[in-house]
């Protein structure tokens, strides 16, 4: 017997209300959406890794999502977030680049700041490997 997959969270197609997120609950969903981790967005946000935490379990719960994955899943399949819009971050950046534009400022920053954080990662993972 096969089950049909339930689909969880509010539906602004059907007429249902879309939930009210907070600015600062918009801009973890969006960071998280960018792939940034909850230690990137509380060092970004001045908050601490706990409080984002807390705050992805709030807009989750809002959402009807289990988890900020399928917060994000949601949100974008409730209009809430604009798959197409990646703008300023290095998905922005690779999606000009893709089109064969030249990448706007905004893009050429968040392309920067991506490259920063990984050569970071890659030489404090070197520097404990040893």
């Amino acid at each position: 017997m096969t089950v049909a997959p339930q689909i969880a969270g509010p539906s602004t197609s059907s007429g249902g209300p879309a939930p009210s997120l907070t600015p600062t609950e918009m801009n973890v969903l969006e960071r998280a959406a960018n792939g940034s981790t909850y230690a990137s967005i509380a060092r970004d946000l001045g908050y601490t890794e706990k409080s984002v935490s807390k705050m992805v379990v709030r807009l989750a719960r809002k959402l009807g999502a289990n988890n900020i994955t399928h917060a994000v899943f949601l949100a974008v399949r409730a209009g809430i977030l604009d798959p197409a819009r990646r703008h300023g971050d290095h998905a922005g950046f690779a999606a000009h680049r893709y089109r064969g534009e030249e990448p706007c400022e905004a893009c050429w920053e968040g392309e920067r700041a991506y490259r920063r954080e990984r050569r970071a990662a890659r030489k404090a993972q070197q520097s404990t490997a040893a």
